[in-house]
């Protein structure tokens, strides 16, 4: 995302210190972070139905399959207050992978800001939306529906969503 200039909905939660500062009015703060929520879900839901049929799901005799369902059901299995602050950790290392690739001006040191914040989030299990966007629906399409109800799925969003919009704006942003 950063080296390709995509937006992921975490780190363009960042603009609101250019709402802050008044550079952005609060109609735009809200359409920007409705616009990029909603292309992050739709590009989630491209990347489930591409994995899954590309057979990638079927490596290791099905247990990457396996593996990618009991994660997705550990994390809808959080209670509110854990998946929130789960988050809020989360987007904490990933605003500082953002911040400090903004920093560089090369690919390789844009790759090495970002890679260990991601990959100390991903050890501590810490949950990031964006990902549960992918992970959530896919572990869905994999068990048929029988294993993760789309109620679930929301009651999820909804967390990792919030905790999103206060980490990034409250935790970072007007921190800053």
């Amino acid at each position: 995302m950063i080296v390709g200039g995509a937006e992921l909905f975490t780190g363009n939660n960042l603009i609101v210190m250019a709402w802050a500062d008044r550079k952005v009015e609060t109609f735009g703060l809200l359409r920007k972070r409705i616009i990029v929520y909603v292309s992050n879900f739709v590009g989630a839901l491209g990347c489930v139905v591409l994995v899954r049929y590309a057979g990638v799901m079927a490596l290791s005799n099905g247990g990457v399959a396996d593996t990618a369902v009991a994660i997705a059901k550990a994390g809808i299995a959080l209670l509110f207050l854990d998946a929130l602050l789960r988050g809020l950790l989360c987007n904490v290392l990933v605003c500082l992978a953002v911040w400090t690739s903004f920093a560089t001006h090369y690919v390789s040191s844009k790759i090495i800001a970002i890679v260990f914040t991601v990959a100390a989030f991903i050890k501590i299990d810490f949950k990031h939306s964006a990902a549960n966007m992918h992970l959530i629906p896919l572990a869905m399409l994999l068990t048929g529906g029988t294993g993760i109800t789309v109620s679930e799925l929301f009651d999820n969003f909804i967390p990792m969503t919030l905790r999103n919009i206060v980490r990034s704006g409250g935790f970072v942003a007007l921190v800053y």
